[in-house]
């Protein structure tokens, strides 16, 4: 990693942060700590929820890996103590607490998924979890700090609002989390935190805390939200519109060649490093229309399967993609889905091959005869198949999966080949 020298770093490290970035409180304070020269404390927060990152998520997580390019440290702090809480950000109604056990594997499987981003070298990271501070705060410290924040700053939150509107209650721990999320930021003197516009709320609770605490006050970026795949809802795990960096390489290019021709321009200056020349040529082209739509289409996928994955990976999924698709053959390289029997719901056979689907986006997209199995396409997610429609199953536009039936139940013959 470099270390935090140079009249020019900073200028060029905030260039580079600016393109993914929505908003700054406050660019001042952010150059005033690039330019100080010593490394930054860098608050990357997580609840120890359901572990699922996607790359909405990642745009954060590769702005805090450029900082650390530069010799920062990020602080990837786990909320074993909120997630018990729950963070009331979008929720209509109380989430449900976890018990430790649950707690401790999602933690482990979320620092599995920021390592494919993120440096874990202990110059540059550090993990630290907040139950260190709030199990060591008495009734009289718990007490002092809830003075330093009113009911009507809570309140201001407009999920609260909405909630208050619509008749439903607010439990008081619901009301607490933001105080806990805000003091985390003073406990482990954050310097900086990159955050969704969502967390800009509990962020900004962070600054305030380090002001009456007396600590300096945290600079908090908020980066740009993009639409899922699907063109419409931010990235969900239960719509099933996401890229996640978890995903294989060929799911990661064959998702983005799924997008509506309109997320393109976007998409390659978010997810990519490439020039915004390139993100230029792109809107040029989804304007026109034409081939070079699909062009801009294979270079975004080509360039965040890269950046994921490497250059011969990314090359090697082209052709892959190009072979199959472009000349309009079924592929025959394709993942392998294994039956244990020789019946099944379709709406069955889709949560088995692709179980990070949750069942209702499965169901919809049965719904939407989005699914096919050998020369049939399904509309009705509870209709039965069996081996003898073939084994060839594809998913949307572009998911395509091997059905190996139970031994000695395969079709006759091979649907899929051709």
């Amino acid at each position: 990693m470099s270390t935090v020298q140079g009249s020019d770093r900073p200028t060029r490290l905030l260039a580079d942060l600016a393109r993914t970035t929505d908003e700054v409180v406050s660019t001042p304070e952010l150059t005033e700590l690039l330019a100080s020269g010593r490394p930054l404390r860098v608050k990357y927060g997580v609840d120890c929820t359901a572990p699922f990152l996607h790359l909405g998520h990642a745009v954060n997580l590769w702005m805090m890996r450029r900082l650390q390019e530069e010799g920062h440290k990020v602080v990837f702090l786990l909320g074993d103590v909120t997630t018990q809480v729950g963070d009331p950000t979008g929720r209509t109604e109380s989430r449900p607490v976890l018990t430790p056990e649950q707690i401790d594997a999602n933690a482990a499987a979320f620092l599995e998924q920021v390592s494919l981003v993120l440096a874990t070298d202990p110059e540059v990271f550090e993990v630290r979890r907040n139950s260190e501070w709030f199990e060591m705060l008495t009734t009289r410290d718990w007490l002092t700090l809830l003075s330093h924040v009113t009911h009507g700053q809570l309140l201001a939150r407009d999920m609260f609002r909405r909630r208050i509107a619509a008749g439903r209650e607010i439990a008081m721990h619901e009301l607490c989390y933001p105080v806990l999320q805000g003091y985390d930021s003073f406990a482990m003197n954050s310097d900086l935190t990159i955050v969704g516009s969502d967390q800009l709320f509990n962020e900004m609770l962070g600054r305030h805390f380090q002001q009456r605490l007396g600590a300096r006050p945290q600079v908090v970026i908020t980066t740009r939200i993009t639409p899922g795949i699907d063109g419409r809802a931010k990235q969900s795990k239960s719509l099933g519109n996401y890229v996640a960096p978890a995903d294989s390489p060929r799911e990661k290019f064959g998702k983005l060649m799924s997008i509506p021709d309109s997320l393109v321009a976007g998409y390659l200056e978010v997810y990519t490093t490439l020039p915004m020349r390139v993100v230029e040529d792109a809107q040029a082209a989804v304007e026109r229309g034409g081939p070079a739509v699909r062009d801009a289409k294979l270079g975004l996928a080509h360039a965040v399967v890269a950046r994921y994955h490497g250059e011969e990976r990314a090359e090697s999924e082209r052709e892959w993609f190009l072979s199959a698709f472009s000349d309009r053959r079924e592929p025959t390289d394709v993942p392998t889905v294994s039956v244990d029997t020789d019946s099944l719901r379709i709406l069955d056979l889709v949560c088995l091959a692709q179980p990070e689907l949750s069942r209702s986006a499965a169901r919809r997209l049965v719904e939407q005869s989005a699914v096919r199995i050998g020369d049939r396409t399904h509309s009705d997610p509870d209709a039965m198949v069996d081996a003898g429609v073939g084994d060839l199953l594809r998913v949307g536009r572009r998911r395509w999966f091997r059905v190996e039936w139970a031994a000695g139940q395969g079709p006759g013959t091979n649907s899929g080949s051709g």
